[in-house]
């Protein structure tokens, strides 16, 4: 969907620029692609379990360095 905003006659850029981001806020189109693009494959248990392995494993490597004083 296309938002076209026309200049009136002496009506400065900034205003020319709010309307227009108005327009696309009230519009909806600037959530639906945010939502897309954040959008994932739904994932197998097996798989889940594997991350969250492997998420725990790098976490205790980080807070080990850190007591050792390394980063």
């Amino acid at each position: 969907m296309v938002q076209v905003t026309r200049k009136d006659e002496r009506e400065a850029n900034e205003n020319i620029i709010r309307r227009f981001n108005r327009k696309v806020l009230q519009s909806g189109v600037l959530a639906e692609a945010k939502a897309s693009m954040r959008f994932s494959k739904p994932l197998s248990k097996t798989e889940r379990r594997q991350k969250a392995i492997i998420r725990k494993e790098r976490k205790a490597i980080k807070t080990a360095n850190a007591r050792m004083g390394i980063r």
